[in-house]
């Protein structure tokens, strides 16, 4: 079985992820995944000069982590907005969850991944989304949006219908996140967005 390595920058947290099957690889322009970015300080190291995360989203059960686990911690831009995990050692921005473990995907961002095997693992097609908060006078195209919705569908569809959603290495068996998020208040929010 093909495996995608999944690691902080400093290697303290380190897993596997299956990567056979079904993923969709993107590049998200919009003000909160910048605001995850400067929230832990790792602007230059996660976004690109129009301030696009590269993400690639898959179904939670196919994350395994084999070392840092309790290196985990989240935080959530809003009372109502996803959770956002990070290793707390070294501040690499791991993936963003839904707030239930019933939506079983996690978009995992490229600063954990290899960027070498990710052709290879997640196809070289990437979608664009976002674009109008997009930094710059001329805006990326928009791209991809309807294959990233099939896509995303089809993961947490099948996952909720065969249970898999059960087996997420970051919910616990009562369908809590394994830590409690840190929920930002509007003025930190604020404070985050105007830098970006």
């Amino acid at each position: 079985m093909s495996m995608h390595p999944v690691q902080c920058k400093c290697g303290a947290v380190k897993g596997k992820l299956e990567s056979i099957g079904t993923s969709n690889r993107l590049i998200c322009y919009c003000t909160d995944c910048r605001a995850f970015a400067h929230f832990l300080g790792k602007a230059t190291f996660v976004l690109d000069e129009q301030g696009g995360t590269e993400i690639v989203q898959v179904a939670q059960q196919r994350v395994n982590f084999c070392q840092g686990e309790d290196l985990l911690s989240a935080v959530r831009l809003s009372e109502n907005g996803m959770i956002r995990w990070y290793a707390t050692c070294c501040g690499t921005p791991i993936g963003n969850t839904m707030a239930s473990r019933k939506a079983a995907f996690i978009g995992l961002i490229h600063s954990c991944l290899d960027r070498q095997q990710m052709d290879k693992d997640f196809g070289a097609d990437v979608a664009v989304l976002n674009t109008d908060t997009a930094l710059g006078q001329t805006k990326p195209k928009q791209r991809g949006l309807l294959g990233i919705l099939v896509r995303f569908i089809w993961i947490v569809v099948t996952n909720r219908v065969t249970g898999q959603y059960r087996k997420s290495p970051l919910f616990n068996s009562s369908g809590l996140p394994r830590v409690t998020p840190k929920i930002l208040r509007a003025d930190e929010l604020d404070k985050l967005k105007s830098a970006i």
